[in-house]
């Protein structure tokens, strides 16, 4: 039987400049990407869990305020509401090649049936690089690629698709789980801290309940207002006002999940008024701050036991 194509040809793909941080697909979505990822160059977060497996080359990534160097056959686990970047580091990443996974925390509480916590190799803030021995590595990659492949078979027998990629996705979060459970797996080679990064993050996490001004900023870190502004949007790829508003909305997430209200919500995370709260909340994550709970399967246990009301 003659192939219609090969597997290469066959693989779902996303350009090297493409901006995208959200998911068309509402419960995962799995893309090969090819070359200096300058579509994500700036820092960014999403409310869903991301993996990057390295096919190919190297990838260097700055998460927080870690720089993590990734290497072929290394993998990249991303949690929610983590600030993280492409860091550009010259001549590496032109010819790397990686496999990404975006997955929501409610599809992997679906395909662990109530029995297996499939999310909890994310566990922890932040990120974390692991690389396995060859046998397990080349499974979760046979995976991943499986799970990249387009709709082809779709064409004869609808939903056929879909029907796999479950499958798979059970079996490549359930190795993973349990390999996560092996703390030798766990690399930090080429993990470096950003001193700046660092600092600046340091200090709004101590003081985020509390208006922070961008000279008090530059005092910490003991350089002139516009050479540090200069300096921080070379490293993050972002100002020090997107940063700091990110930083109190990711703070803002968590409060909410924790079953705060709303109002307590804003003012404890240092936003001046509500109204400054709602159109920032509103711009990062598409819904008001009332109906954030409702994309988290603990979302109803959470307003239930703690009284949570759904303002807007």
């Amino acid at each position: 039987m003659k192939q219609t194509g090969s597997m290469e040809s066959r693989i779902r793909k996303m350009e090297a400049w493409d901006e995208r941080q959200y998911m068309l697909n509402e419960n995962y979505e799995v893309y090969e990407k090819d070359g200096e990822p300058v579509g994500a160059a700036a820092l960014h977060y999403h409310n869903f869990y991301e993996i990057i497996y390295v096919l190919e080359g190297e990838f260097t990534s700055l998460a927080e305020d870690k720089i993590y160097l990734l290497h072929r056959g290394d993998f990249l686990l991303i949690n929610r509401n983590v600030m993280h970047k492409y860091h550009p580091v010259e001549k590496k990443q032109i010819s790397s090649k990686r496999i990404i996974l975006w997955i929501t925390d409610g599809m992997l509480e679906r395909l662990g049936e109530g029995e297996m916590n499939l999310a909890a190799c994310f566990k922890g803030e932040g990120a974390r690089v692991c690389h396995f021995p060859v046998y397990y590595e080349e499974l979760l990659r046979g995976y991943l690629l499986k799970l990249a492949m387009s709709h082809v078979l779709d064409r004869e027998q609808p939903g056929t698709k879909q029907a796999m990629d479950r499958g798979y996705l059970i079996l490549f979060f359930t190795y993973l789980n349990a390999l996560c459970h092996v703390g030798e797996y766990f690399s930090t080679e080429g993990l470096s801290g950003n001193p700046l990064v660092e600092q600046v993050s340091a200090y709004i996490d101590s003081h985020i309940e509390e208006p922070i001004s961008l000279e008090l900023l530059a005092n910490q870190v003991h350089m002139s207002k516009y050479y540090f502004l200069r300096k921080f949007k070379e490293m993050t790829g972002v100002t020090v006002h997107t940063f700091l508003t990110n930083k109190r909305l990711i703070r803002a997430c968590q409060e909410l999940r924790k079953g705060l209200s709303i109002t307590q919500v804003w003012q404890s995370c240092g936003f001046a008024d509500y109204s400054s709260f709602l159109r920032n909340f509103k711009a990062a994550y598409g819904v008001a701050p009332g109906r954030y709970l409702d994309f988290y399967p603990e979302g109803a246990a959470i307003r239930q036991a703690e009284h949570v009301p759904t303002e807007r």
